[in-house]
């Protein structure tokens, strides 16, 4: 039996309510399992489509409470940003056992940040794809071929589940699923 090759889409910024629910249906139609990194601001004003990503069995990581850029921001203002997010996390998904995995706003962190997060327990994850879905310059079939021209097995692959990121995640990310899945990856969370 042929080994199925892994790579790992995570979403960033959600869970926002029109755009997180969609992305959870384009997933359970391939039985793609992602990493949702979810801001804690959002997470308290949409609980019941936080736990829409939880009931499915996707990985949840923090990425702060107000989308801090680490470098613009003390590291004590930083680490407490996080915290916000951990407590609400812990109320929302009691019992969690999974590793606390933390990606930085805008992939900006000082080094003491991420040595306290580290030490706190926190493993940070980054990526080596990103979609740009975000950017509205960036047109949306440029998005699609960001993806599927960088992957390679075991990459981590970057979305957002905003409204900002909306108009280029619909049209990149159900043809993300298809191109990967006929040709045998297996979508995984972290």
């Amino acid at each position: 039996m042929k080994k199925s090759k892994s790579i790992y889409l995570t979403f960033d910024d959600g869970p926002v309510p029109g755009v997180t629910p969609w992305v959870l249906d384009q997933l359970r139609e391939y039985k793609a399992k992602a990493t949702f990194f979810c801001i804690g601001d959002n997470i308290r004003k949409h609980p019941e489509v936080f736990q829409q990503v939880v009931s499915e069995g996707h990985q949840i990581g923090n990425h702060s409470f107000h989308h801090l850029k680490g470098w613009n921001t003390s590291t004590s203002e930083y680490i407490q940003d996080v915290f916000l997010t951990e407590e609400l996390l812990e109320k929302q998904h009691p019992g969690n056992t999974k590793p606390k995995l933390f990606r930085p706003p805008f992939g900006k962190i000082k080094n003491s940040q991420a040595r306290e997060l580290s030490k706190k327990g926190y493993k940070i994850v980054m990526w080596d794809v990103i979609s740009w879905d975000f950017d509205s310059d960036i047109r949306k079939e440029t998005c699609y071929k960001n993806v599927v021209e960088n992957v390679t097995e075991g990459s981590i692959i970057v979305f957002h589940d905003s409204e900002k990121a909306s108009k280029n995640l619909k049209y990149a990310l159900p043809k993300v699923l298809k191109y990967f899945s006929e040709k045998a990856y297996e979508f995984k969370s972290l």
